[in-house]
Protein backbone atom coordinates (compact mmCIF):
# COMPACT_ATOMS: atom_id res chain seq x y z
CA UNK A 1 0.00 0.00 0.00
CA UNK A 2 1.16 3.76 -0.75
CA UNK A 3 0.09 5.85 1.49
CA UNK A 4 0.71 10.00 1.38
CA UNK A 5 0.67 11.41 4.74
CA UNK A 6 0.12 15.34 4.84
CA UNK A 7 1.78 17.24 7.60
CA UNK A 8 3.93 14.69 8.24
CA UNK A 9 7.16 16.59 10.31
CA UNK A 10 4.67 17.15 12.87
CA UNK A 11 4.30 16.03 16.22
CA UNK A 12 1.43 13.19 14.94
CA UNK A 13 1.85 12.68 11.43
CA UNK A 14 5.31 12.01 12.12
CA UNK A 15 4.85 9.36 15.08
CA UNK A 16 1.94 7.91 12.37
CA UNK A 17 5.29 7.22 10.09
CA UNK A 18 7.27 5.95 12.01
CA UNK A 19 4.48 3.60 13.67
CA UNK A 20 3.51 2.21 9.67
CA UNK A 21 7.52 1.85 8.56
CA UNK A 22 7.27 0.24 11.56
CA UNK A 23 4.24 -2.15 11.57
CA UNK A 24 3.77 -3.03 7.79
CA UNK A 25 7.30 -3.56 6.18
CA UNK A 26 5.87 -3.81 2.56
CA UNK A 27 4.39 -0.27 2.81
CA UNK A 28 5.62 2.94 1.50
CA UNK A 29 4.78 6.49 2.73
CA UNK A 30 5.24 9.78 0.63
CA UNK A 31 5.16 12.78 3.79
CA UNK A 32 4.16 15.65 1.93
CA UNK A 33 4.95 19.00 4.41
CA UNK A 34 4.95 22.39 4.34
CA UNK A 35 7.38 22.33 7.16
CA UNK A 36 5.72 25.16 9.45
CA UNK A 37 7.18 26.01 12.89
CA UNK A 38 6.01 23.24 14.55
CA UNK A 39 7.50 20.83 11.79
CA UNK A 40 10.52 19.50 12.52
CA UNK A 41 12.85 17.00 10.17
CA UNK A 42 14.34 16.15 13.05
CA UNK A 43 11.55 13.53 13.72
CA UNK A 44 12.10 11.74 11.15
CA UNK A 45 15.55 11.30 11.17
CA UNK A 46 15.25 7.23 11.85
CA UNK A 47 13.32 7.18 8.37
CA UNK A 48 15.99 9.05 6.26
CA UNK A 49 17.51 6.40 3.81
CA UNK A 50 14.69 3.69 4.60
CA UNK A 51 13.37 2.90 0.40
CA UNK A 52 10.15 3.13 1.26
CA UNK A 53 9.66 6.37 2.49
CA UNK A 54 10.20 9.65 0.67
CA UNK A 55 9.52 13.63 1.42
CA UNK A 56 8.22 15.86 -0.42
CA UNK A 57 7.64 19.88 0.45
CA UNK A 58 4.86 21.08 -0.24
CA UNK A 59 1.45 23.24 0.73
CA UNK A 60 -1.85 21.38 0.93
CA UNK A 61 -3.39 24.48 0.28
CA UNK A 62 -1.28 24.96 -3.21
CA UNK A 63 -3.14 22.83 -6.15
CA UNK A 64 0.17 22.33 -8.33
CA UNK A 65 1.86 20.97 -5.16
CA UNK A 66 -0.96 18.87 -4.69
CA UNK A 67 -1.14 17.92 -7.84
CA UNK A 68 1.98 17.27 -8.74
CA UNK A 69 2.45 14.61 -5.21
CA UNK A 70 -0.90 12.76 -6.37
CA UNK A 71 0.76 12.61 -9.64
CA UNK A 72 4.15 11.15 -8.78
CA UNK A 73 3.42 8.82 -5.86
CA UNK A 74 0.13 8.24 -6.73
CA UNK A 75 -1.25 6.71 -3.32
CA UNK A 76 -4.03 4.15 -2.49
CA UNK A 77 -4.74 6.05 1.06
CA UNK A 78 -4.14 9.82 1.97
CA UNK A 79 -3.94 10.44 5.61
CA UNK A 80 -4.80 14.30 6.44
CA UNK A 81 -2.98 15.48 9.38
CA UNK A 82 -1.35 18.50 8.19
CA UNK A 83 -3.45 21.74 10.10
CA UNK A 84 -2.84 24.86 12.00
CA UNK A 85 -3.33 23.59 15.29
CA UNK A 86 -2.41 26.35 17.92
CA UNK A 87 -5.84 27.90 19.17
CA UNK A 88 -4.24 31.08 20.65
CA UNK A 89 -2.32 31.88 17.15
CA UNK A 90 -5.67 31.26 15.50
CA UNK A 91 -7.16 34.26 17.67
CA UNK A 92 -4.05 36.38 16.69
CA UNK A 93 -3.97 34.84 12.58
CA UNK A 94 -7.68 33.27 11.66
CA UNK A 95 -6.46 33.64 7.89
CA UNK A 96 -3.36 30.71 8.56
CA UNK A 97 -5.99 28.54 9.70
CA UNK A 98 -8.48 29.05 7.19
CA UNK A 99 -6.00 28.19 4.57
CA UNK A 100 -4.78 25.14 5.66
CA UNK A 101 -7.93 23.93 7.52
CA UNK A 102 -10.53 24.34 4.97
CA UNK A 103 -8.67 25.29 1.42
CA UNK A 104 -6.31 22.39 1.83
CA UNK A 105 -8.48 20.15 2.84
CA UNK A 106 -10.65 21.07 -0.26
CA UNK A 107 -7.61 20.67 -2.51
CA UNK A 108 -6.75 16.88 -1.12
CA UNK A 109 -10.80 16.49 -1.67
CA UNK A 110 -10.21 17.46 -4.91
CA UNK A 111 -7.22 15.37 -5.79
CA UNK A 112 -8.62 12.73 -4.39
CA UNK A 113 -12.14 12.83 -6.74
CA UNK A 114 -10.07 13.49 -9.68
CA UNK A 115 -7.08 10.79 -9.37
CA UNK A 116 -9.91 8.25 -7.95
CA UNK A 117 -7.64 7.41 -4.52
CA UNK A 118 -8.98 4.61 -2.57
CA UNK A 119 -9.28 6.87 0.77
CA UNK A 120 -8.81 9.92 2.54
CA UNK A 121 -8.79 9.68 6.01
CA UNK A 122 -9.28 13.50 7.96
CA UNK A 123 -7.56 14.29 11.44
CA UNK A 124 -9.81 16.23 13.23
CA UNK A 125 -10.79 17.31 16.50
CA UNK A 126 -13.23 17.02 18.94
CA UNK A 127 -12.97 21.11 19.43
CA UNK A 128 -15.80 21.05 16.91
CA UNK A 129 -17.93 19.89 18.73
CA UNK A 130 -17.83 22.64 21.70
CA UNK A 131 -18.14 22.61 25.14
CA UNK A 132 -20.30 19.95 26.96
CA UNK A 133 -20.96 20.02 30.64
CA UNK A 134 -22.00 16.57 30.81
CA UNK A 135 -21.82 13.55 29.06
CA UNK A 136 -20.02 12.82 25.77
CA UNK A 137 -20.17 13.73 22.36
CA UNK A 138 -21.15 11.57 19.71
CA UNK A 139 -20.56 11.19 15.90
CA UNK A 140 -23.91 12.73 15.42
CA UNK A 141 -23.11 15.82 18.08
CA UNK A 142 -24.09 18.91 16.03
CA UNK A 143 -20.64 21.34 15.68
CA UNK A 144 -20.53 24.49 17.82
CA UNK A 145 -17.34 25.75 17.70
CA UNK A 146 -15.81 28.69 19.66
CA UNK A 147 -12.55 29.48 18.17
CA UNK A 148 -11.30 30.51 14.65
CA UNK A 149 -9.10 27.22 14.84
CA UNK A 150 -12.36 24.88 15.82
CA UNK A 151 -14.24 26.70 13.05
CA UNK A 152 -11.37 26.31 10.22
CA UNK A 153 -11.75 22.13 10.74
CA UNK A 154 -15.27 22.01 10.99
CA UNK A 155 -15.09 23.74 7.52
CA UNK A 156 -12.91 21.19 6.50
CA UNK A 157 -14.94 18.12 7.54
CA UNK A 158 -18.03 19.73 6.14
CA UNK A 159 -16.24 19.92 3.35
CA UNK A 160 -15.64 15.73 3.41
CA UNK A 161 -19.18 15.11 3.71
CA UNK A 162 -20.56 17.50 1.24
CA UNK A 163 -18.00 15.63 -0.82
CA UNK A 164 -19.23 12.27 0.23
CA UNK A 165 -22.58 13.10 -0.34
CA UNK A 166 -22.48 14.96 -3.96
CA UNK A 167 -19.62 12.79 -6.00
CA UNK A 168 -19.14 9.93 -3.38
CA UNK A 169 -15.71 10.63 -2.67
CA UNK A 170 -14.14 7.97 -0.24
CA UNK A 171 -13.59 10.11 2.83
CA UNK A 172 -13.65 9.22 6.37
CA UNK A 173 -13.33 11.84 8.89
CA UNK A 174 -12.16 10.81 12.72
CA UNK A 175 -12.73 13.37 15.94
CA UNK A 176 -9.87 12.44 18.14
CA UNK A 177 -9.54 14.07 22.10
CA UNK A 178 -6.43 15.17 23.43
CA UNK A 179 -3.41 13.87 22.42
CA UNK A 180 -0.07 13.89 23.89
CA UNK A 181 3.67 12.01 23.76
CA UNK A 182 7.10 12.54 22.36
CA UNK A 183 8.04 14.80 19.39
CA UNK A 184 5.42 16.92 20.84
CA UNK A 185 5.81 20.93 20.11
CA UNK A 186 6.54 22.37 23.38
CA UNK A 187 3.95 25.12 22.97
CA UNK A 188 1.01 22.63 24.25
CA UNK A 189 0.28 22.33 27.06
CA UNK A 190 1.86 19.20 28.27
CA UNK A 191 5.63 19.66 26.86
CA UNK A 192 5.25 22.92 27.20
CA UNK A 193 5.05 22.52 31.15
CA UNK A 194 7.68 18.80 31.49
CA UNK A 195 9.55 21.40 28.89
CA UNK A 196 9.54 24.52 31.86
CA UNK A 197 9.61 22.59 34.81
CA UNK A 198 12.85 20.78 33.44
CA UNK A 199 14.24 24.33 33.00
CA UNK A 200 13.25 25.56 36.34
CA UNK A 201 10.26 27.62 35.24
CA UNK A 202 7.23 28.47 36.69
CA UNK A 203 4.04 26.88 34.30
CA UNK A 204 1.49 29.31 33.18
CA UNK A 205 -1.96 27.97 33.90
CA UNK A 206 -5.12 29.47 33.03
CA UNK A 207 -8.04 30.81 35.08
CA UNK A 208 -8.64 28.58 37.85
CA UNK A 209 -7.63 25.23 36.47
CA UNK A 210 -11.03 23.11 36.31
CA UNK A 211 -11.23 23.15 32.66
CA UNK A 212 -11.41 19.17 31.31
CA UNK A 213 -9.87 17.78 28.90
CA UNK A 214 -9.72 13.82 27.54
CA UNK A 215 -6.02 12.74 26.73
CA UNK A 216 -4.94 10.10 24.81
CA UNK A 217 -1.53 8.78 24.19
CA UNK A 218 0.15 9.07 20.41
CA UNK A 219 0.70 5.27 20.00
CA UNK A 220 -3.10 4.22 20.93
CA UNK A 221 -4.13 7.41 18.55
CA UNK A 222 -1.81 5.84 15.66
CA UNK A 223 -3.70 1.97 16.45
CA UNK A 224 -7.31 3.72 15.68
CA UNK A 225 -6.17 5.16 12.58
CA UNK A 226 -4.28 1.93 11.58
CA UNK A 227 -8.00 0.26 11.89
CA UNK A 228 -9.86 3.49 10.26
CA UNK A 229 -7.49 3.60 7.19
CA UNK A 230 -7.99 -0.19 6.56
CA UNK A 231 -11.70 -0.99 8.00
CA UNK A 232 -13.19 2.26 8.33
CA UNK A 233 -16.26 2.92 5.75
CA UNK A 234 -16.10 5.67 3.42
CA UNK A 235 -18.84 8.38 4.38
CA UNK A 236 -18.52 7.22 8.05
CA UNK A 237 -17.32 9.08 11.33
CA UNK A 238 -15.01 8.26 13.77
CA UNK A 239 -14.47 9.55 17.67
CA UNK A 240 -11.08 8.19 18.77
CA UNK A 241 -11.37 8.58 22.87
CA UNK A 242 -9.93 7.18 25.66
CA UNK A 243 -12.06 7.52 28.43
CA UNK A 244 -10.04 9.44 30.65
CA UNK A 245 -10.47 12.76 31.66
CA UNK A 246 -8.67 15.36 34.14
CA UNK A 247 -8.87 19.01 34.70
CA UNK A 248 -5.56 21.16 33.83
CA UNK A 249 -4.79 21.67 37.71
CA UNK A 250 -4.77 17.95 38.13
CA UNK A 251 -3.03 17.71 34.68
CA UNK A 252 -0.61 20.09 35.93
CA UNK A 253 -0.29 18.44 39.45
CA UNK A 254 0.40 15.57 38.03
CA UNK A 255 3.74 16.55 35.88
CA UNK A 256 4.71 18.87 39.16
CA UNK A 257 5.11 15.23 40.37
CA UNK A 258 7.03 13.25 37.91
CA UNK A 259 9.45 16.41 37.76
CA UNK A 260 10.05 16.41 41.53
CA UNK A 261 8.23 19.91 41.61
CA UNK A 262 5.59 21.57 43.87
CA UNK A 263 2.49 24.33 43.62
CA UNK A 264 4.62 26.55 44.13
CA UNK A 265 5.83 26.46 40.27
CA UNK A 266 2.19 27.55 39.12
CA UNK A 267 1.49 30.57 37.77
CA UNK A 268 -1.90 31.28 37.25
CA UNK A 269 -2.39 34.02 34.29
CA UNK A 270 -5.85 35.54 32.87
CA UNK A 271 -7.98 32.79 31.44
CA UNK A 272 -7.96 32.54 27.17
CA UNK A 273 -10.31 34.27 25.18
CA UNK A 274 -13.05 31.82 24.34
CA UNK A 275 -11.68 29.06 26.51
CA UNK A 276 -14.07 25.69 26.41
CA UNK A 277 -14.45 24.69 29.84
CA UNK A 278 -14.92 20.96 29.06
CA UNK A 279 -14.64 18.16 26.37
CA UNK A 280 -15.34 14.62 26.22
CA UNK A 281 -15.65 12.23 23.15
CA UNK A 282 -18.02 8.77 22.85
CA UNK A 283 -15.81 6.32 21.22
CA UNK A 284 -17.95 3.36 21.05
CA UNK A 285 -18.51 3.37 17.63
CA UNK A 286 -14.73 2.63 17.01
CA UNK A 287 -14.66 -0.11 19.40
CA UNK A 288 -18.17 -1.66 18.44
CA UNK A 289 -17.59 -1.47 14.70
CA UNK A 290 -13.73 -2.11 14.29
CA UNK A 291 -12.59 -3.32 17.85
CA UNK A 292 -10.47 -0.63 18.94
CA UNK A 293 -9.63 0.18 22.34
CA UNK A 294 -6.67 2.20 23.89
CA UNK A 295 -4.16 0.42 25.53
CA UNK A 296 -2.15 3.24 27.65
CA UNK A 297 -3.48 4.93 30.58
CA UNK A 298 -3.03 8.25 30.98
CA UNK A 299 -0.64 7.55 34.01
CA UNK A 300 1.61 5.76 32.01
CA UNK A 301 1.96 7.52 29.36
CA UNK A 302 2.41 10.83 31.22
CA UNK A 303 5.32 8.69 33.02
CA UNK A 304 6.39 8.17 29.24
CA UNK A 305 6.29 11.66 28.20
CA UNK A 306 7.70 13.02 30.61
CA UNK A 307 10.87 10.47 30.60
CA UNK A 308 11.00 11.10 26.84
CA UNK A 309 11.69 14.79 27.30
CA UNK A 310 14.10 14.57 30.33
CA UNK A 311 15.98 11.92 28.04
CA UNK A 312 15.78 14.41 24.97
CA UNK A 313 16.76 17.87 25.57
CA UNK A 314 18.47 17.69 22.40
CA UNK A 315 15.36 17.81 20.48
CA UNK A 316 13.58 20.41 21.94
CA UNK A 317 16.11 23.10 23.65
CA UNK A 318 16.59 24.32 20.53
CA UNK A 319 13.15 24.96 19.72
CA UNK A 320 12.47 26.87 23.20
CA UNK A 321 15.66 28.88 22.47
CA UNK A 322 14.76 31.67 19.85
CA UNK A 323 12.27 34.00 19.07
CA UNK A 324 9.37 31.98 20.29
CA UNK A 325 10.87 32.17 24.10
CA UNK A 326 8.97 34.99 25.26
CA UNK A 327 5.39 33.77 23.59
CA UNK A 328 6.22 30.16 25.56
CA UNK A 329 5.92 31.99 29.22
CA UNK A 330 2.82 33.90 28.43
CA UNK A 331 0.59 31.67 27.33
CA UNK A 332 -0.12 28.03 26.29
CA UNK A 333 -2.55 26.03 24.70
CA UNK A 334 -4.11 22.82 26.43
CA UNK A 335 -4.41 21.02 22.51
Amino acid sequence: MKILITGGSGFMGSNMIRYLLRTYPEYEVLNFDKLTYAANPNNLIEADGNPRYQFMKGDIADEIAVEEAFANFNPDVVLNYAAETHVDRSILDPKAFLMTDVVGTYQLLEAVKRHGTGKLVQISTDEVFGSIETGAFTEKSPFEPNSPYSAAKAGGDHLCRAYWVTYQTPVVVTHSCNFYGPYQYPEKVIPLFITNLLEGKKVPLYGDGLNVREWIYTEDHCRAVDRILHDGKAGEIYNIGSGEETTNLDLTNKILELTGNNESMIDYVKDRAGHDRRYAIDHTKLSNELGWEPKTSFTEGLAATVKWYLDNKEWWVPLKSGEYEDYYQKQYVDR
